[in-house]
């Protein structure tokens, strides 16, 4: 993922933060969308949307930990970074515990912030990946016959083909054949790969 396919998403209720982060960051190069509320966010977020949050802890309406909560619980795995103009460990350590990359204080410190925004995103790069190999992953292990899937998970729990013939009803040989059609259709020619695609 290209930093370009990547959209910084500011939340916050003060128009003048929105304004100053937007011109900073579009400066800077970034792609950003601007929100000034929890709910319009959530009204707006889309599962397709990469990137990371920028999302104020304390406004009107929903406050930023509640939104950070609220996207957990909808699966978005969005990295988000939390501000605040009132920094107390409190806060920051929920922030933390939610899994926040950051916790910045108002007025930033670009460098900080610059710094923040490029783990998130490198962040959100690597989640993308991950998605990405699970989703190859998981299409290989449809094209999988029941039989061959069956043979796969004695092979990864560490059964020998003499004893997964029996189990199955079947020939040593024929356990051979389906393990190794198993394997091409899955692209691996180790245990151990195909150990880690069946845990995907």
């Amino acid at each position: 993922m290209l930093q370009h396919d990547l959209t910084v998403f500011i939340v916050d209720d003060d128009p003048a933060v929105r304004d100053a982060l937007g011109l900073l960051l579009g400066i800077r190069g970034y792609r950003t969308a601007v929100f000034s509320s929890g709910e319009a966010f959530l009204q707006g977020w889309q599962p397709a949307w990469s990137g990371c949050l920028l999302v104020d802890i304390r406004m009107s309406g929903m406050d930023g930990l509640t939104l950070q909560r609220e996207l957990g619980e909808r699966g978005c795995r969005i990295p988000v970074i939390v501000m605040s103009g009132h920094g107390d460990v409190g806060t920051a350590r929920a922030a933390f515990k939610a899994d926040a990359v950051d916790f910045l204080e108002k007025p930033f410190d670009d460098v900080k912030l610059i710094g923040a925004i490029d783990e998130a995103l490198s962040r959100a790069r690597s989640d993308y990946s991950e998605q990405q190999r699970r989703n190859r992953s998981a299409g290989l292990l449809a094209e999988l016959t029941p039989r061959e899937r069956e043979v796969m998970q004695l092979v990864v729990v560490g059964r020998h083909n003499r004893e997964i013939g029996p189990a199955l009803g079947i020939s040593v040989r024929t356990v051979e054949v389906h393990k190794a059609r198993l394997m091409s259709k899955l692209g691996v020619d180790n245990v151990a790969d195909l150990v880690r695609i069946s845990m995907q």
